[in-house]
């Protein structure tokens, strides 16, 4: 049944198929598929993950089985995918016959060096060739009619040349090795793709939901519907998106936040799919899906993003595409240009050549940028780091500067009020119309007021024409008269600011606390003062930014002097206060002056200078739909030590990618060199170019430890 993933950025409307082909590695690879395929009719785009070894085609209604069959004929065949599964380990091929190949390959070299008939090396090489390289033989011979040069037609090519030169044992030797190298690597990438695909079991397949008679019964996770309730037992792994009901218990959410240390958890508190129940039973009305929870996303999220090519990656597919081409023509240069103009032995040259031709293939360097790519993707979110792509991954090195919103970056997010002085010149009432104003706003100053301890038996007055003042506060009319409960900027705005008013505040905004005060437009009735407690944490989350050489900038729409009071007590370089949306966005443009920024926000009022960063960070962003879509990077918890964790990663990453690179290059020019001067031999090459593969690989695999 054909699937809907993702579509390819390039493609029209239509079906669109996840086909996971294990033959597929290469550039070489996808340039004969998109050869082959983009001249069908049935076919509208193509997007290729060499990584996951993952084809998404684009194409007409009915087109699915005409596509498969082209693929099939290609001597690649692919399995449909679904779009939520990370694709299913392959089956393992059969080592008996690689076994035997070895054997025949080394009985070969024996009777070589023994001295026996030449019959004998012939027969043992054919017999280690035609028993484990039958198929690269076979996928070679379809690349070459397509005009492609893919590793297998290279090593066809060799074996077969070194045959022709009556070099059996290492014709059979090269073939074996080659083999015997594919199967190893296969094996290490598979490491990387589990690192993802493990997310996916880490939600069980059934639970325990409640009839309608009352009693309970075992389903299946994804036949449970948004709305029941389902009971979880102690140490058992939560299946479901949810908000508890009843009971009461810690939970261990580190798979989906990182959190360290179980989060305790009662009624009305959120729980995740893939969270594992502590200690006490607890019951949960649940809020999503088995294919829409939080996981579930994250899931989603790391597999789009392996799709999506880092900056290296495009570079090393852009120059893996002229490499090979130019060594073939190189090994042809090799093979005629000495012996019919310079005098040398044709089979020494030709020699020389086929070694070439084993050196040429590109899959190390290929595969040097995904996997690496991929194990920092997979080490971020089995921390809480949900990243939206290799290039936000690759980014994240290069940040000068981070810009943070204050309320629920720094801060807890949850204001309460420090302070309330009702002024002489005010009535009796002044309390409860402040009041009256504050519990029809959803501004957490406003919420502060109206759930402070010592209001809590005040009856609200009937509002009128209630209306928010964007940046300012809140208005309406109690009794006929209009009144005002707004910050210092409003008061300023009606002109109803006094120098004794004034020093008042300064007072309170010096010790960091935001001043909010009702007025009816001719005086000021009323003073609250409203505090948002620091995150623990935040000062040495801060600290280790600066440790990395990356400045930090406060950003908030609170008063420059509580700005400035929160800087000072968690150590930001900048604080600018009394900032509006576009505020932000223009003190975010002038950071990017002096270098690559990010920001910190809740995604939705930090809209604008979110999408003006070079990386958005959104906090806290386990369970919240909006930001693990608009965010380059959420953390899925409070913990504002991520980032600078995500920093480290990011140069680490860096890191393992030049390493690789530079590593595969310079293995290529030493063996380059090395049978231009008669010293290489085929199976050096084959252990250099193979060998290369698997270290590269595990060099990449290192990020899964950090």
């Amino acid at each position: 049944m054909a699937t809907r993933p993702a579509k390819p950025a390039d493609a029209p409307s239509g079906s669109h198929t996840r086909l996971h082909i294990r033959q597929m590695c290469c550039p070489t690879e996808a340039a004969l598929i998109r050869r082959q395929l983009g001249a069908m009719a049935e076919v509208q785009g193509l997007e290729f993950n060499l990584m996951e070894r993952v084809l998404t085609v684009a194409h007409s209604s009915g087109g699915l089985p005409a596509i498969e069959a082209a693929l099939a004929g290609l001597g690649l065949p692919g399995e449909v995918q679904s779009a939520q599964a990370a694709p299913a380990a392959a089956p393992q091929a059969s080592w008996g016959p690689l076994a035997l190949g070895g054997l025949a390959a080394l009985g070969a070299e024996l009777s070589h060096w023994a001295g026996t008939p030449e019959w004998l090396p012939a027969v043992l090489a054919l017999g280690a060739i035609a028993g484990c390289g039958l198929d690269t033989y076979r996928k070679g011979w379809t690349a070459l009619c397509a005009g492609q040069l893919n590793i297998n037609a290279l090593m066809s090519i060799a074996v077969t040349g070194a045959a022709l030169l009556r070099q059996w044992p290492e014709a059979a030797m090269v073939m074996v090795l080659f083999t015997l190298a594919e199967r190893i690597e296969d094996r290490s990438l598979d490491r990387a793709r589990d690192a993802v695909r493990g997310l996916l079991q880490l939600t069980p397949e059934r639970a325990t939901v409640a009839q309608a008679d009352g009693s309970w019964a075992d389903r299946p996770a994804r036949e449970i519907a948004v709305g029941q309730v389902v009971r979880v037992k102690p140490g058992e792994r939560i299946a479901l998106d949810g908000i508890v009901t009843a009971g009461q218990s810690a939970v261990d959410q580190a798979p989906i936040t990182g959190e360290s240390l179980p989060v305790e958890k009662a009624a009305g508190d959120p729980v995740f799919a893939g969270t594992i129940n502590a200690s006490g039973s607890l019951e949960f009305r649940v809020t999503a899906g088995a294919d829409d929870s939080t996981l579930a996303r994250i899931v989603r999220t790391v597999q789009e993003a392996r799709g999506a090519r880092a900056p290296a990656q495009r570079f090393v597919d852009r120059f893996a595409a002229i490499y090979t081409p130019a060594v073939f023509a190189g090994a042809l240069a090799v093979a005629l240009v000495p012996p019919l103009l310079l005098g040398g032995g044709w089979h020494d040259w030709v020699y020389r050549a086929l070694v070439l031709l084993v050196i040429a293939c590109p899959c190390a360097l290929v595969i040097a940028t995904p996997v690496t790519i991929v194990s920092g993707l997979a080490a971020a979110a089995r921390h809480g780091i949900l990243i939206k792509g290799g290039v936000h991954l690759e980014a994240g090195r290069k940040l000068a500067w981070l810009a943070l919103d204050k309320t629920g970056t720094l801060t807890r997010g949850r204001p309460a009020l420090t302070d309330s002085i009702i002024l002489e010149a005010a009535g009796g009432q002044a309390l409860r119309i402040a009041f009256s104003l504050a519990v029809r706003s959803d501004h957490p100053v406003s919420r502060a007021i109206a759930e402070a301890p010592g209001h809590a038996g005040l009856e609200p007055l009937e509002v009128d024409g209630f209306q928010a003042i964007p940046g300012r506060g809140v208005r309406g009319r109690v009794g006929g008269t209009g009144y005002q409960l707004g910050n210092h900027r409003l008061i300023h705005d009606l002109g109803v600011c006094s120098d004794e008013l004034e020093a008042r505040l300064d007072r309170l905004e010096g010790a960091g606390r935001t001043a909010i005060l009702l007025t009816d437009g001719e005086r000021v009735l009323a003073l609250f003062a409203v505090a948002d407690p620091v995150r623990e944490g935040s000062r040495a989350a801060i600290a280790e930014l600066h440790g990395l050489g990356i400045g930090t900038l406060l950003l908030t729409g609170d008063n420059a002097h509580a700005a400035r009071a929160i800087a000072d007590q968690v150590g930001i370089d900048q604080a600018l206060g009394d900032q509006m949306p576009e505020d932000k966005l223009r003190a975010i443009e002038a950071c990017a002056v002096r270098g690559p920024v990010g920001m910190v926000g809740d995604g939705i009022n930090d809209a604008p200078a979110l999408a003006r960063a070079d990386i958005g960070f959104a906090m806290g962003a386990a369970g919240s739909d909006s930001a693990i879509e608009t965010a380059d990077v959420a953390l899925m918890d409070d913990d504002l030590g991520k980032i600078a964790r995500f920093v480290r990663l990011s140069r680490a990453t860096h890191a393992v990618l030049v390493q690789n690179i530079v590593f595969v290059l310079a293995v290529k020019a030493a063996f380059l060199a090395l049978t231009l001067m008669g010293r290489g031999t085929m199976w050096m090459a084959v252990f250099a170019d193979m060998g290369a593969s698997l270290l590269v690989v595990g060099n990449g695999l290192r990020l899964l430890r950090r």
